[in-house]
């Protein structure tokens, strides 16, 4: 049986572009979620493809359990690992908030992330060496997000995690990395006020993959930061250029009547 990529968090924004990059490199998916309607939504988005869908959560160490449980079940080798959980998107500043937000950007942002990496990284270690388990980070990890307080420290706590979690695992022969992609994904509901500057989901799920699958048996950085492929720079016009010509030619007819000496 043919090895497969494992996608967490497959029915969300970012997860979903992973499974779309996948499988149209041709990779066997397993997509990982904790609702059914999502997961259906994929096996109708990708009829034909080599996809296995599983509904569960890693929220806390007992889901995490009964994922590695459905996973041995399964008996398929993995190829590799993307984690794309989604966090919260609640605003606020630190200040005005009280405790009880910050703890819950934690347990929601960053303790599925030690659940589901305590669970499945010895599992996974006992499969082959070298195998890649990449996470996908968002906004706020390095520079805080104006507006995005807590999101902010909960995206600098998950760096630090994932390079902990890198630290930890070499000696298993799972490499870990993080993904970190510095502004929010630009995707076909948001395009119409999404900033220049923000990735395209599509590049983000296809970097994941690449990430992932990579050729085992060298080392890896802890963190790789996400760059947009960068757009061209504007040429500097010349005098072939069809504007330019047409421009100087109506400058000539229009100034043709003038003195030689005329100064234009």
């Amino acid at each position: 049986m043919s090895g497969a990529l494992l996608v967490l968090g497959a029915s969300g924004t970012v997860g979903r572009a992973v499974v779309d990059a996948a499988v149209e490199a041709g990779r066997a998916v397993i997509a990982v979620a904790r609702g059914c309607s999502g997961l259906k939504a994929l096996e109708t988005r990708h009829p034909a493809a080599d996809l296995t869908l599983l509904r569960a959560s890693v929220s806390n160490d007992r889901g995490a359990v009964k994922l590695v449980a459905q996973l041995k079940r399964l008996g398929r080798p993995i190829d590799g690992v993307v984690v794309a959980l989604k966090g919260g998107s609640d605003r606020g500043r630190v200040l005005d908030d009280g405790i009880d937000a910050l703890h819950r950007r934690i347990d929601e942002d960053v303790a599925p992330h030690i659940a589901a990496a305590r669970q499945l990284l010895p599992w996974l270690a006992e499969q082959s060496s070298g195998l890649r388990y990449v996470v996908i980070g968002g906004p706020g990890s390095t520079t805080p997000w104006a507006g995005y307080g807590h999101r902010s420290v909960a995206a600098a706590a998950l760096r630090m995690l994932v390079r902990v979690l890198h630290e930890e695992a070499l000696a298993t022969g799972v490499r870990v990395q993080l993904l970190d992609v510095a502004a929010p994904a630009c995707t076909d509901l948001n395009a119409a006020h999404a900033c220049p500057q923000w990735p395209r989901v599509r590049a983000i799920g296809e970097r994941a993959v690449a990430l992932a699958t990579a050729p085992r048996g060298v080392n890896v950085a802890p963190v790789v930061e996400f760059e947009p492929a960068r757009r061209p720079s504007p040429r500097a016009a010349t005098s072939r250029d069809p504007d330019i010509a047409d421009a100087r030619v109506l400058l000539e007819s229009l100034t043709s009547h003038l003195p030689k000496d005329f100064d234009r």
